[in-house]
């Protein structure tokens, strides 16, 4: 089983600054130390906001993937090669057109 796009851009964001919401709102802004395929993020340098807007420095933190709502990158990854098109793929359309139904005549069965 291969990856998928937001894992591989975890995996691009380590040694860059990021922010992560957790489900509980809090948020957490460290270098992104570490990452595992489950999104589980290894964080240092870490500042955190509660729900209240208190800010709390701590040395290190690990959030479950889980339990992440959304992350912030820095603006240089848009440009990683994972969001890069290949020339052949760039005319396939996402969804296949399906048949159309089968026309029902009128007639009844005797």
């Amino acid at each position: 089983m291969s990856i998928g796009t937001p894992v591989k851009l975890l995996y691009e964001g380590i040694g860059h600054i990021v922010t992560a919401e957790m489900q509980n709102s809090q948020l957490y802004r460290g270098t992104l130390i570490n990452v595992e395929d489950n999104m589980n993020c290894l964080l240092e340098g870490v500042t955190m906001v509660m729900k209240d807007g208190k800010t709390l420095a701590l040395e290190q933190v690990f959030l479950r993937g889980g339990q992440i709502r959304f992350m912030i990158f820095p603006d240089m990854l848009r440009h990683a090669p994972m969001f890069k098109q290949n020339a052949r793929d760039r005319n396939k359309q996402a969804v296949i057109p399906q048949a159309p139904p089968p026309q029902f005549s009128n007639r009844r069965r005797q």
